[in-house]
C-alpha cells in the first residue's frame, strides 16, 4: 500500500530496527532490507552494485539506533563473547552511512548489542569488548526475557526462561553492568510487565527502555483477549512510568504477537486503520511517560507484518497529530537521541 507522506520534513530518529540475513536458515523469511537503508543493507548482505540504489521512505529519517537481534555472532570467540561479532558488523554499516556517500542520514548512529547478564560479574570483559567494537557508537545492551507458558505464543526461536529478570544470576549481572552508565532495553510480553517494574525499582540509577509498548498479545491462547487484558496492561504501564529511570518505545504493535492487524504481512491496512487500532495503547503510553520519555520506533523489519515502513511512520504521525511542535520533536527524535546519546545527529 502506498500513501502520501505526512509531515515529510519532521525529523525522525528511529530508535529500534534490526539488520540480519536469515535466508541461509529460513529461506522463506523476508529479506532484511529497510526502505531507508536499502543501499547500505544491500552492500552489507549482497553485491556492491546495490550501493547506489536510490531509495528513500519519504520520511525525514536523520538517524537510527540498531537493536540486537542475534545477527552475525562470531562463534570463534566462545559463547560469552560471540555477540561482539554483531556489534562489529553493525559498526561497519554505520561507518558506511557516516561517510555521507548515501545521503545525510546516519544509520546505526547508536548500537545496542547483547550480553548475557546471567554471567554475573564475568559480564564486565564482555561489555568492555562490546564498547571497543562499537568504536564510539555502542550505547547499551538488550537481554530479552519474553516468555509464556503457552509455547505457541513465541515459538521455538525464543528461549528465555521464566522469571529471568528476577533470577539471582541476572540481578548479579545487572549490578555489574550498571557501573558502565549504559542503557538497558527490556523486552517482555504483557503478562510479564511486573518483572520490568521490579527490575526498575531494584536498580533506580540504571536507564531502562521498555520495548514495544509492553507487547500486548493477540495470538495463540490470547487471541481475542486484547480488550479483556487492556486494564491490566494499562495498570502496569502506569506503575512502570512512575519509575523515572524507564523510557518506553511506542511501536512493535505491528508484530504478529500483537495481532494488530491479525492478517499479515502488511495485510493491506492503511495508516488511518492502524492508527485506530493502535491509538488506545499509544495514547496511554504517552500520557503515562510523557513525550520526554517516549519514542516512536519502527521495529523493522519485524513490524513489516503490519505495515510498510512509510505507512508505519504515517500511522505514528496521525497518532501524534494533536501534539505540539515541541512534543512531536521529542516523540519522533529528541527523546531517542537524548536517551541513546546521539543528540549530535539532530538538525
Amino acid at each position: 500500500m502506498t500513501e502520501e507522506i505526512l509531515e515529510p520534513d519532521l525529523p525522525i530518529v528511529d530508535p529500534h530496527h534490526h539488520l540480519w540475513d536469515l535466508r541461509p536458515l529460513l529461506p522463506a523469511f523476508p529479506e532484511p532490507r529497510h526502505d531507508f537503508l536499502e543501499a547500505i543493507a544491500g552492500a552489507a548482505y549482497y553485491a556492491f552494485d546495490q550501493l547506489h540504489t536510490d531509495t528513500h521512505s519519504g520520511h525525514n529519517i536523520v538517524a537510527t539506533v540498531f537493536m540486537e537481534c542475534g545477527a552475525f555472532y562470531d562463534p570463534s570467540r566462545g559463547d560469552a563473547m560471540k555477540p561482539v561479532g554483531e556489534v562489529e558488523f553493525v559498526n561497519g554499516v554505520a561507518a558506511q552511512g557516516a561517510s555521507g556517500l548515501y545521503g545525510a542520514y546516519r544509520p546505526c548512529a547508536g548500537i545496542v548489542g547483547h550480553a548475557n547478564l546471567t554471567l554475573g560479574d564475568a559480564i564486565k570483559p564482555v561489555i568492555e569488548a562490546l564498547i571497543a567494537a562499537g568504536n564510539g557508537r555502542f550505547r547499551g545492551i538488550r537481554h530479552t526475557a519474553a516468555w509464556d507458558a503457552d509455547p505457541d505464543v513465541l515459538g521455538p526461536p525464543f528461549h528465555a526462561p521464566e522469571g529471568l529478570y528476577g533470577s539471582d544470576g541476572f540481578r548479579a549481572g545487572m549490578a555489574a553492568y550498571a557501573d558502565y552508565g549504559l542503557t538497558f532495553d527490556a523486552w517482555v510480553l504483557e503478562p510479564q510487565l511486573g518483572d520490568v517494574l521490579d527490575l526498575a525499582r531494584a536498580f533506580p540509577d540504571q536507564q531502562f527502555v521498555l520495548d514495544h509498548c509492553g507487547t500486548p498479545l493477540n495470538i495463540a491462547s490470547y487471541r481475542g483477549k486484547l480488550n479483556a487484558n487492556f486494564d491490566r496492561w494499562r495498570g502496569n504501564i502506569r506503575s512502570i512510568a512512575e519509575c523515572p529511570n524507564v523510557a518506553i518505545k511506542l511501536g512493535g504493535l505491528g508484530m504478529a504477537f500483537c495481532g494488530m492487524p491479525e492478517k499479515g504481512p502488511a495485510g493491506g491496512c492503511g495508516s488511518e486503520e492502524l492508527a485506530e487500532q493502535w491509538g488506545p495503547y499509544i495514547a496511554e503510553c504517552i500520557e503515562a511517560f510523557g513525550p520526554e520519555r517516549a519514542m516512536f520506533e519502527s521495529n523493522y523489519p519485524v513490524d513489516r507484518w503490519g505495515a510498510s515502513y512509510p505507512v508505519l511512520w504515517n500511522t505514528f504521525k496521525r497518532l501524534a497529530s494533536g501534539a505540539s511542535d515541541e512534543e512531536k520533536r521529542a516523540l519522533f527524535a529528541g527523546a531517542a537521541a537524548r536517551i541513546y546519546g546521539i543528540e549530535h545527529v539532530l538538525p
